[in-house]
């Protein structure tokens, strides 16, 4: 009796913290580092660190909503370059 007693208060204690931190480890996966605008990268292109090897900002005209972020682009060709292979051009571990 007093191993089962044991067990218990052991196993609750386990099973609690895997189930609090389950939904959490599922939510950060897709998240993306945002300002309170919800812009993406601080509103820089992220196409032009690859294309132009420098940082350019963004405009509010050539925006894409990708992965609950505003992505914003120096021009339509970044944009469309974007829109093609987001993965490739977003940051990786969502900006962070």
């Amino acid at each position: 009796m007093k191993f089962a007693a044991i067990a218990l208060f052991i196993f609750i204690p386990v099973v609690a913290a895997v189930l609090i931190g389950a939904p959490a480890v599922g939510l950060a996966k897709d998240s993306v580092n945002t300002n309170f605008s919800g812009v993406a990268v601080k509103g820089y292109d992220p196409v032009a660190y690859f294309t132009e090897a420098k940082p350019i900002k963004g405009k509010a005209k050539f925006e894409y909503r990708w992965q609950g972020a505003k992505w914003r682009f120096s021009s339509a060709k970044h944009l469309e370059i974007f829109k093609a292979t987001p993965e490739k051009y977003a940051p990786q571990y969502g900006g962070y």
